[in-house]
């Protein structure tokens, strides 16, 4: 049993040590364990950093399609039984990888698995960021990145001709044919740095194929209108299943996520027209 971590990487000499660190210190055999990293020409020390943990550092020049040529190709170099896509601004809990083959061990089911993500970070916009983030687990606003690799390759990997909603293009395919779960353990998602205009320009550059995404699964497609559509993203994910108790309780925090949301709605609008 093997699991591969791939994680496409450019100039990322700031996070990479901190992700590469939370693989080692998994609770998970380390021998058990393959880090693959696909770098998109970095000129920075990600690279050199990358190999005091790993040899499976390659050069992937991803052309317009980015994380998911790199993604695809860490794949394809994978020995593992199960693959695992993290960014390289992400650290993992001790126990990730642990329960994740655990659970898909256990239940021949369910073949890839969503990973709770937490914001990390001390400002407001931060604490903002998390409390949004944590409606999403599990849901069609969510992705799967763990899964067995062979289901992956069955499905053919990420779109590449997609650029911002490949893991949702990804999750669907796999949810086509099998089951996906949620574990327990999270991963962390640095934020450190976040500000709303370069949120809200990151917003807007992954959102460019929304519109080729939308085509290929159908305007009527239930996720593709939960996904896109207002009434989901404003209302139904963060009060489905009694979670908008949450909102209630924090109401400061609630203002502020909608005034987020409300900027990004604005801007996917603009950008359209």
């Amino acid at each position: 049993m093997l699991v591969s971590v791939i994680i496409p990487t450019k100039n990322e000499e700031k996070n990479i040590k901190n992700c590469l660190d939370s693989i080692r210190h998994q609770s998970f055999p380390a021998g058990e364990i393959e880090v693959i990293i696909a770098d998109d020409g970095s000129t920075d020390k990600t690279k050199e950093i990358a190999r005091n943990y790993t040899d499976n550092v390659f050069d992937k020049d991803p052309g317009r399609s980015e994380r998911s040529a790199q993604r695809n190709f860490g794949a394809q170099k994978a020995l593992g039984k199960y693959i695992f896509y993290l960014d390289a601004d992400m650290t993992l809990s001790p126990d990730v990888i642990s329960e994740c083959v655990s659970t898909l061990e256990k239940n021949n089911e369910i073949v890839a698995l969503y990973v709770p993500e937490i914001i990390r970070g001390d400002n407001f916009w931060n604490k903002v960021r998390r409390f949004e983030r944590s409606f999403y687990d599990g849901t069609v606003i969510d992705a799967a990145r763990f899964m067995r690799r062979d289901i992956f390759m069955k499905i053919g990997g990420f779109d590449e001709t997609l650029t911002g909603p490949e893991d949702w293009d990804l999750d669907k395919k796999i949810r086509k044919i099998e089951k996906i779960n949620l574990i327990k353990n999270p991963l962390y998602h640095q934020e450190s740095q976040f500000s709303v205009k370069n949120y809200l320009k990151k917003k807007a550059y992954y959102s460019q194929d929304f519109a080729i995404y939308s085509k290929k699964w159908g305007k009527k497609d239930s996720d593709i209108q939960k996904q896109l559509g207002f009434y989901y993203r404003f209302w139904g994910v963060f009060t489905e299943n009694g979670k908008w108790k949450k909102l209630l309780s924090h109401p400061i925090l609630t203002t502020e996520m909608y005034f987020l949301r409300f900027l990004v709605g604005v801007n996917y609008i603009t950008r359209k027209k």
